[in-house]
């Protein structure tokens, strides 16, 4: 039936992509995701290139379009924006999404397909499933990299995520798609013994992640163990960067703060203080006096000028030291590309502090109670290599965000299931810092030890052990896991003979 009314199965393929926003936070219903790769594996069955990369962008239509769809809440709630246009314009950039990645994706898959003619044998999956992983790959770094809705991330609350220390995320995305286009070839197509024995091995590594939890990749150092405060001042982001209020941000934060001088760390949010760090040399001279007199080593963000150039930075003061520049920028919100044609067109594309430069990537980690922390401003922690990266020869991570652009949409539960992910990979504690929530402590099993209500003023106040030791991704990061995906690629490819 689909064979013969292809829009159906565009429409289904779309449908599917939609659904799959079920397996990510705040949903978390994981299971939808094998269902959406087994559906779309069977879409994909005998169509020709050309059709292919239809149904590949009607299925990125669906899947972007749900998403990611927070992406309307920064366009019209705080972009300016009259909703009709906020729709234009974030249909437009589900589209382009789509078409750079799903639509090529699927493509390149059934072009593959026709070269091997063989559609009810065992190299089909291989192919899906490659392809897949690498093209979620290609999406952490095309055109500065957009690294949301990976499908390893729906396992981070369940046995199987005890892989991610390993492989990483894109390794648990392998063994989802493998699996499920395994078990729908072996079902619905053939039951040819080598089929029967990839679906055999990827079980089998499934099964796997039961020991492996029992694994403990990093350790704490003894007798390491530090308190800290994440302050969320829940500052309006209509407020946030008017002159005005620059004071009113500050009391707020020094009210939330008082009676936690006493923690080892406290924690601001990005851009706790709106202003330039050099605008203010008499507000971080106080800091810096009253951290070191209260023991206590304050790690907040906000935005630094220097050369010439404007930076998203993360500093330490009072007993910590150094500074960090943003190396990962969102963007339109943070930088405008194209900027001499979009400059000016809506307030969108003239959002406070959308100029900052990139920060070098050889800086040091900050020095935080003593010990080198790793450091993620807000969307850096999204892309698994660079964090793990940043991660080595540190002690546990601090990431501070400003999702107030999100509103109360899905966008803050992506983003926090996606920074839980790499505590899990680098086997290291993780305080999050936001302004409006999800401000957390999570374990270096990826599980949230507390967090506070979100949308409301508070302070996380609570302890973690600094760990020592590396997991095997931090040390290989997804390197093996993108070679085996070649080999599965060279492998499906070969004129092997049908059994």
């Amino acid at each position: 039936m689909i064979r013969s009314y292809p829009r159906l199965g565009h429409l289904l393929a779309g449908l599917a992509g939609a659904c799959a926003t079920l397996a990510f936070s705040p949903f978390d219903l994981w299971l939808v995701w094998l269902l959406v790769c087994a559906a779309v594996f069977w879409l994909m069955r005998g169509l020709p290139p050309k059709q292919a990369a239809w149904r590949g962008w009607c299925f990125g239509v669906g899947f972007y379009g749900a998403g990611v769809s927070w992406v309307y809440v920064s366009i019209h709630n705080f972009g300016s924006a009259p909703a009709l246009l906020a729709f234009a314009f974030t249909a437009l950039f589900v589209m382009a999404l789509a078409l750079a990645f799903t639509a090529p994706q699927f493509a390149l898959y059934r072009w593959l397909c026709r070269r091997i003619n063989r559609e009810r044998s065992w190299p089909p999956v291989l192919l899906f499933s490659a392809i897949w992983v690498l093209f979620e790959w290609v999406r952490s770094w095309f055109l500065t990299g957009f690294p949301w809705l990976y499908g390893g991330y729906t396992l981070i609350d369940t046995p199987l995520a005890s892989w991610a220390p390993v492989t990483g995320v894109f390794g648990l995305s392998l063994l989802l798609v493998l699996f499920a286009s395994g078990l729908t070839q072996y079902l619905f197509y053939r039951h040819d013994r080598t089929l029967l024995a990839i679906l055999i091995g990827t079980t089998a590594l499934l099964l796997l992640s039961v020991p492996l939890q029992i694994i403990q990749w990093t350790q704490p150092v003894k007798g390491q163990t530090l308190s800290f405060a994440a302050v969320q001042g829940n500052i309006s982001q209509d407020l946030k960067w008017k002159p005005g209020h620059l004071d009113d941000t500050i009391e707020t934060y020094l009210k939330l703060t008082q009676p936690f001088w006493n923690r080892d760390i406290v924690i601001w949010p990005e851009n706790a203080i709106p202003t330039l760090y050099q605008n203010v040399p008499a507000l971080m001279d106080q800091l810096d006096a009253k951290g070191k007199e209260a023991q206590t080593s304050l790690v907040l963000g906000m935005p630094w000028y220097e050369s010439d150039r404007f930076y998203n930075s993360i500093i330490s003061l009072g007993t910590g030291d150094g500074y960090y520049f943003k190396q990962k920028l969102v963007p339109f919100g943070e930088y405008v590309p194209f900027e001499s044609v979009l400059r000016g067109l809506i307030a969108f594309f003239d959002l406070p502090m959308s100029s900052f430069s990139l920060g070098s990537d050889n800086q040091p980690p900050l020095q935080v109670a003593g010990h080198p922390v790793a450091t993620y401003i807000c969307y850096e922690v999204v892309y698994p290599d660079f964090a793990a990266a940043l991660a080595r020869d540190t002690g546990f991570l601090i990431t501070i965000s400003n999702d107030t652009w999100f509103g109360t949409s899905i966008g803050p539960f992506q983003h926090f299931q996606m920074a839980r992910m790499r505590a899990l990979e680098t086997g290291r504690y993780m305080i999050r810092g936001t302004n409006d929530g999800i401000s957390a402590l999570i374990d270096e099993k990826g599980r949230v030890v507390s967090q506070i209500t979100q949308y409301q003023a508070g302070v996380l106040d609570g302890e973690l052990p600094v760990m020592m030791g590396d997991t095997p991704f931090m040390r290989f990061r997804s390197w093996p896991v993108l070679a085996f995906c070649l080999l599965l690629l060279l492998a499906s490819l070969q004129p092997w003979r049908s059994r």
